[in-house]
Protein backbone atom coordinates (compact mmCIF):
# COMPACT_ATOMS: atom_id res chain seq x y z
CA UNK A 1 0.00 0.00 0.00
CA UNK A 2 1.66 3.02 -0.71
CA UNK A 3 1.49 6.68 0.43
CA UNK A 4 2.68 10.21 0.13
CA UNK A 5 3.47 13.25 2.54
CA UNK A 6 2.47 16.24 1.12
CA UNK A 7 2.32 19.98 1.93
CA UNK A 8 -0.91 22.21 1.83
CA UNK A 9 -1.33 25.77 3.25
CA UNK A 10 2.11 25.11 5.08
CA UNK A 11 0.90 21.92 6.60
CA UNK A 12 2.39 18.67 5.53
CA UNK A 13 -0.56 15.07 5.81
CA UNK A 14 0.11 11.91 4.81
CA UNK A 15 -2.56 10.54 2.54
CA UNK A 16 -3.69 7.55 0.55
CA UNK A 17 -5.46 6.68 -2.09
CA UNK A 18 -8.98 7.22 -1.99
CA UNK A 19 -8.79 9.82 1.66
CA UNK A 20 -11.07 12.53 2.43
CA UNK A 21 -9.07 15.01 4.72
CA UNK A 22 -9.91 18.85 5.99
CA UNK A 23 -7.56 21.41 5.15
CA UNK A 24 -7.07 25.02 5.41
CA UNK A 25 -9.59 26.72 2.36
CA UNK A 26 -8.28 26.74 -0.52
CA UNK A 27 -9.04 28.63 -3.64
CA UNK A 28 -9.62 26.05 -6.10
CA UNK A 29 -13.55 25.89 -6.87
CA UNK A 30 -15.76 22.84 -5.79
CA UNK A 31 -14.92 19.68 -8.30
CA UNK A 32 -11.76 21.04 -9.35
CA UNK A 33 -8.48 18.96 -9.52
CA UNK A 34 -5.33 19.56 -8.34
CA UNK A 35 -1.59 18.50 -7.63
CA UNK A 36 -0.41 19.58 -4.44
CA UNK A 37 3.20 19.37 -3.63
CA UNK A 38 5.21 15.78 -3.03
CA UNK A 39 7.69 15.78 -0.31
CA UNK A 40 8.25 11.69 -0.08
CA UNK A 41 6.25 8.79 -1.40
CA UNK A 42 6.97 5.61 0.70
CA UNK A 43 5.22 2.42 0.52
CA UNK A 44 5.90 -1.68 0.20
CA UNK A 45 9.26 -1.10 2.19
CA UNK A 46 10.92 1.75 -0.05
CA UNK A 47 10.62 5.15 0.55
CA UNK A 48 11.79 7.94 -2.15
CA UNK A 49 12.84 11.82 -0.55
CA UNK A 50 12.76 13.35 -3.74
CA UNK A 51 9.93 12.15 -5.48
CA UNK A 52 9.04 11.84 -9.37
CA UNK A 53 5.50 10.72 -8.42
CA UNK A 54 2.53 13.10 -8.28
CA UNK A 55 -0.64 13.27 -6.05
CA UNK A 56 -3.77 14.08 -7.63
CA UNK A 57 -6.70 15.67 -5.19
CA UNK A 58 -10.00 16.82 -5.69
CA UNK A 59 -12.02 19.15 -3.84
CA UNK A 60 -14.93 18.06 -2.45
CA UNK A 61 -16.58 21.27 -0.74
CA UNK A 62 -15.79 23.54 1.51
CA UNK A 63 -16.84 23.81 5.13
CA UNK A 64 -16.83 25.86 8.31
CA UNK A 65 -14.93 24.29 10.85
CA UNK A 66 -16.24 23.59 14.67
CA UNK A 67 -17.19 26.95 16.39
CA UNK A 68 -14.38 27.54 19.45
CA UNK A 69 -15.66 29.80 22.11
CA UNK A 70 -12.86 32.31 23.92
CA UNK A 71 -14.51 34.15 27.29
CA UNK A 72 -12.26 36.26 28.89
CA UNK A 73 -12.97 37.24 32.78
CA UNK A 74 -11.69 39.27 35.49
CA UNK A 75 -12.47 38.83 38.83
CA UNK A 76 -14.08 41.45 40.97
CA UNK A 77 -14.28 44.14 38.30
CA UNK A 78 -17.09 43.49 35.96
CA UNK A 79 -15.02 42.64 33.36
CA UNK A 80 -16.10 40.02 30.84
CA UNK A 81 -15.70 39.28 27.07
CA UNK A 82 -17.33 36.65 25.12
CA UNK A 83 -15.94 35.58 21.25
CA UNK A 84 -16.31 32.90 18.84
CA UNK A 85 -14.30 31.26 15.84
CA UNK A 86 -15.18 29.11 12.81
CA UNK A 87 -12.75 28.06 10.64
CA UNK A 88 -12.38 28.54 7.10
CA UNK A 89 -11.66 24.65 5.90
CA UNK A 90 -11.87 22.67 2.46
CA UNK A 91 -12.62 18.93 2.36
CA UNK A 92 -10.25 17.32 -0.27
CA UNK A 93 -10.00 13.57 -1.92
CA UNK A 94 -6.94 12.24 -2.86
CA UNK A 95 -7.88 10.80 -6.33
CA UNK A 96 -4.45 9.05 -7.12
CA UNK A 97 -1.07 8.53 -5.96
CA UNK A 98 1.62 7.64 -9.45
CA UNK A 99 4.89 8.20 -11.11
CA UNK A 100 4.73 11.41 -13.17
CA UNK A 101 4.58 11.24 -17.06
CA UNK A 102 7.68 12.44 -17.53
CA UNK A 103 10.94 11.82 -17.09
CA UNK A 104 10.74 9.74 -14.13
CA UNK A 105 8.37 7.04 -15.62
CA UNK A 106 11.06 6.84 -18.58
CA UNK A 107 13.72 6.56 -16.53
CA UNK A 108 12.61 3.36 -14.84
CA UNK A 109 11.35 1.43 -17.68
CA UNK A 110 14.21 1.76 -19.93
CA UNK A 111 17.80 2.36 -17.87
CA UNK A 112 19.74 0.02 -20.60
CA UNK A 113 18.32 2.56 -23.13
CA UNK A 114 19.61 5.67 -20.70
CA UNK A 115 23.08 3.81 -19.78
CA UNK A 116 23.95 3.29 -23.66
CA UNK A 117 23.16 7.40 -24.15
CA UNK A 118 25.75 7.82 -21.21
CA UNK A 119 28.39 5.67 -22.83
CA UNK A 120 29.22 7.97 -25.85
CA UNK A 121 29.83 11.18 -23.97
CA UNK A 122 32.05 9.36 -21.74
CA UNK A 123 34.20 8.90 -24.77
CA UNK A 124 34.21 12.42 -26.18
CA UNK A 125 35.27 13.53 -22.60
CA UNK A 126 38.63 15.84 -23.76
CA UNK A 127 41.07 16.19 -21.17
CA UNK A 128 42.86 19.39 -19.87
CA UNK A 129 45.88 19.80 -18.43
CA UNK A 130 45.72 19.78 -14.29
CA UNK A 131 44.43 22.81 -12.41
CA UNK A 132 46.36 25.72 -12.34
CA UNK A 133 48.16 24.46 -14.71
CA UNK A 134 49.07 28.26 -16.69
CA UNK A 135 50.21 29.72 -13.37
CA UNK A 136 52.78 26.88 -13.13
CA UNK A 137 56.98 28.26 -13.90
CA UNK A 138 58.91 25.66 -15.83
CA UNK A 139 60.64 24.08 -13.09
CA UNK A 140 57.44 23.42 -10.97
CA UNK A 141 55.86 21.74 -14.49
CA UNK A 142 59.47 19.37 -14.76
CA UNK A 143 58.88 17.93 -10.92
CA UNK A 144 55.00 17.57 -11.13
CA UNK A 145 54.35 15.96 -14.59
CA UNK A 146 55.70 12.40 -13.48
CA UNK A 147 52.82 12.02 -10.91
CA UNK A 148 50.30 13.39 -13.62
CA UNK A 149 48.16 10.71 -16.09
CA UNK A 150 48.67 10.45 -19.12
CA UNK A 151 45.38 12.49 -20.88
CA UNK A 152 46.46 15.36 -18.50
CA UNK A 153 50.09 15.39 -19.95
CA UNK A 154 49.11 15.22 -23.39
CA UNK A 155 46.59 18.22 -22.48
CA UNK A 156 49.45 20.33 -21.20
CA UNK A 157 51.79 19.55 -24.10
CA UNK A 158 49.01 20.78 -26.77
CA UNK A 159 48.50 23.66 -24.49
CA UNK A 160 52.00 24.60 -24.49
CA UNK A 161 52.23 24.22 -28.17
CA UNK A 162 49.42 26.34 -28.73
CA UNK A 163 49.63 29.25 -26.41
CA UNK A 164 53.26 29.67 -24.08
CA UNK A 165 55.59 27.68 -26.27
CA UNK A 166 58.20 27.45 -23.75
CA UNK A 167 61.04 24.89 -24.38
CA UNK A 168 61.81 23.78 -21.05
CA UNK A 169 58.31 22.85 -20.81
CA UNK A 170 57.89 21.28 -23.49
CA UNK A 171 60.88 19.23 -22.65
CA UNK A 172 59.80 18.47 -19.58
CA UNK A 173 56.38 17.22 -20.81
CA UNK A 174 57.91 14.98 -23.69
CA UNK A 175 59.82 13.25 -21.19
CA UNK A 176 57.22 12.62 -18.78
CA UNK A 177 55.08 11.22 -21.63
CA UNK A 178 58.03 8.49 -22.93
CA UNK A 179 58.43 7.28 -19.01
CA UNK A 180 54.73 6.80 -19.50
CA UNK A 181 55.07 4.29 -22.78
Amino acid sequence: MSYAIISLGGKQYRVQQGERLLVDRLATDEGATFEPRVLLVGGDGTTELSPTATVTARVVGHELGQKIRIGKYRRRTGYKRHNGHRSRLTRIEIESIGAAAGKGSARKQAPAAEAEERTPKAETRTAHPPKGYEELTVAEIAGAAGGWRRPNLEAALEYEREHANRKGAIAALESALKEKD
